[in-house]
C-alpha cells in the first residue's frame, strides 16, 4: 500500500505547483516536501515530475497518482462526514420477527418510510428459533422474540407481551364455550396453531382436551395473513397471537372469545450485545415498542 503521507505530501504538491507552497501549507520544510516525493517515486518505481529549471510538470505517473490522491481525500472526506452525521432517515435496518407480529409492524414502517426516501427497511417475517441466528450472524440489526434470550452475545429489552386468542366468528353466541362446540365448527390449522391449541386449549378444556392431534380439522392456511379469512367467512375457529388477529383486514368479522385462562407470550426487543445503535435502529425500534405496547393494552 501506498504511505498515505507522502501521497497527501505530493497530491499538495501537485495541486500547488510549487515546492515552498507546498511546504506552507502541510506545515513542513521544501526539503522535506522533496524527501516525500523521492519516497514515493522509490515506491512506485519511476518519476513522478518532470523539472525544468526552477519549475516542474507531472509525468503521466504524477497525473495518476495525483488523480488518486484526490480520490482518497475525498473518500475520507466523505467518511467523516457520515460518521458525524448520523441521520434516523437514511441507511438500512433489517427487521426479523413473526409473521403475525410483521402484519401488524408492517404499516407502521410503511409510514415511516413515506417521511424518509433514504431509510431501507426489510421485515423477515421467519421462526422464533431463526431469529438468535440470525442476530448473532449480522443477517437481522433487530429481532422480536417470545421470550429473553440467553446467548452471551444478544441483549433485549422485555417490550410487551400479545395474547394467545381462541378467534371465532363475529355472530358466534356469547355463551361458554365447550371444546365439543369447537369441534362442531372444526378448526383452521395453521404452522403454529396446533403449538398454540397445546398451550391454550390445554389450559381452559384441562378435562376434556386430549391433545391438538385430536382435534377435527376443518381446513389449513399456511399464509399468516389469510389464516383469519375462513373464521371470517363463518367457518370454523383458529387460534392465533393479537396481532395477527389485529391485522386481519375484516377483523370487524372476528371475535376473540372470552376464556377463563388467558395465555400470554411475553415481546423482547432484542440486538447484538455491545453494539451501538445507529439512530435509524433507534427509530426503527421505537416504532416496535408502540406496536408492542398496544398489543399489551388489549
Amino acid at each position: 500500500m501506498l504511505n498515505a503521507q507522502w501521497l497527501e505530501t505530493f497530491t499538495v504538491l501537485s495541486e500547488t505547483g510549487h515546492f515552498t507552497r507546498a511546504a506552507d501549507r502541510l506545515g513542513m520544510t521544501q526539503p522535506g516536501v522533496s524527501q516525500h516525493l523521492r519516497k514515493l517515486e522509490a515506491q512506485l518505481g519511476q518519476p513522478l515530475i518532470s523539472r525544468h529549471g526552477k519549475g516542474f510538470e507531472l509525468t503521466s505517473a504524477g497525473e495518476a497518482v495525483a488523480a488518486m490522491g484526490l480520490a482518497r481525500r475525498a473518500e475520507e472526506r466523505a467518511l467523516r462526514e457520515g460518521l458525524r452525521a448520523d441521520d434516523p432517515e437514511a441507511g438500512e435496518v433489517v427487521v426479523a420477527c413473526s409473521g403475525s407480529f410483521a402484519l401488524l409492524l408492517h404499516p407502521v414502517l410503511l409510514a415511516r418510510m413515506r417521511g424518509a426516501p433514504r431509510l431501507v427497511l426489510r421485515l423477515i417475517a421467519t421462526p422464533q428459533e431463526d431469529i438468535p441466528a440470525g442476530l448473532l450472524e449480522g443477517r437481522f440489526d433487530l429481532g422480536v422474540l417470545g421470550h429473553a434470550p440467553t446467548h452471551p452475545r444478544l441483549d433485549a429489552q422485555r417490550i410487551g407481551r400479545e395474547e394467545l386468542c381462541l378467534v371465532l366468528p363475529a355472530e358466534a353466541p356469547d355463551a361458554p364455550l365447550r371444546l365439543e362446540d369447537l369441534d362442531a365448527r372444526g378448526f383452521i390449522g395453521h404452522p403454529d396453531g396446533f403449538g398454540h391449541a397445546d398451550e391454550l386449549l390445554a389450559a381452559n378444556f384441562p378435562e376434556e382436551f386430549a391433545g391438538a392431534d385430536r382435534l377435527r380439522l376443518r381446513a389449513f392456511v399456511n399464509q399468516i395473513g389469510q389464516i383469519c379469512a375462513p373464521v371470517a367467512e363463518g367457518i370454523g375457529y383458529t387460534l392465533l397471537p393479537r396481532s395477527g388477529v389485529d391485522a386481519f383486514p375484516a377483523r370487524e368479522k372476528l371475535r376473540v372469545a372470552p376464556l377463563p385462562r388467558r395465555c400470554h407470550h411475553e415481546l423482547w426487543l432484542a440486538g447484538r450485545r455491545g453494539r451501538e445503535m445507529p439512530a435509524r435502529f433507534a427509530s426503527v425500534a421505537q416504532d416496535i415498542r408502540a406496536v408492542a405496547a398496544r398489543l399489551d393494552a388489549d
